[in-house]
């Protein structure tokens, strides 16, 4: 499955943040986004997820087959690590956690609660829940926030693991993490300051 971006223009709190934006995302292939801090690179993803509408352009290829990690690990404390895989894999109507077990090295962990994880093990967990998803597009937001260098090699391993099987991903980082694809800098497509006039739309 293609993710295909045309001319996309995206807001924050009602204010334009990026603007002009078009790429293409592959099978296989990883989409590193860079920019500096604030300038939308959380608000892109967001927007790519479904979870708000763009100001202007286009989104192709992405209905239903995106999984999207934000900066929060979308744990129940309450529940166990396996507690909390079936509970995703349940939502996303897959059955198998084993291979999230494994890749993320939880298997000594699957018995605790993920309240009394540590903010490492914590992001594992919620890192492994992309892959009870089963969908071929995964967007990642900081995704190594919290990890040790092994955990960090653990994800890449994982991110190329999924490209090697078709899928793609699109992850904003700072970090290099040895993935076969492109850099997208989206500070070249910061939205211009409205004109004086247009500046009440901005409150609409």
């Amino acid at each position: 499955m293609t993710l295909s971006v045309s001319n996309l223009a995206i807001s924050r709190g009602g204010i334009p943040v990026l603007e002009g934006l078009s790429f293409t995302l592959a099978p296989g292939r990883a989409l590193i986004l860079r920019g500096p801090n604030g300038v939308g690179k959380t608000t892109l993803l967001r927007t790519l997820a479904g979870l708000q509408p763009p100001l202007s352009g286009r989104i192709e290829g992405g209905e239903d087959q995106i999984a999207y990690a934000s900066h929060s690990d979308g744990l129940k404390p309450t529940l166990t690590v396996v507690e909390n895989l079936l509970f995703w894999a349940s939502v996303f109507g897959t059955r198998d956690i084993q291979i999230a077990l494994d890749s993320f090295d939880l298997n000594d962990l699957a018995d605790r609660h993920a309240g009394n994880l540590s903010a490492g093990q914590k992001r594992r967990l919620g890192l492994a829940r992309m892959l009870v998803t089963g969908r071929p597009i995964w967007m990642l937001d900081e995704p190594t926030v919290s990890l040790d260098r092994s955990a960090v090699e653990m994800f890449a391993d994982t991110v190329k693991a999924h490209m090697g099987q078709g899928g793609s991903a699109l992850i904003a980082t700072h970090i290099d993490l040895g993935l076969e694809g492109e850099v997208l800098d989206v500070g070249a497509n910061k939205a211009q300051p409205k004109a004086l006039d247009d500046f009440d739309g901005g409150f609409l």
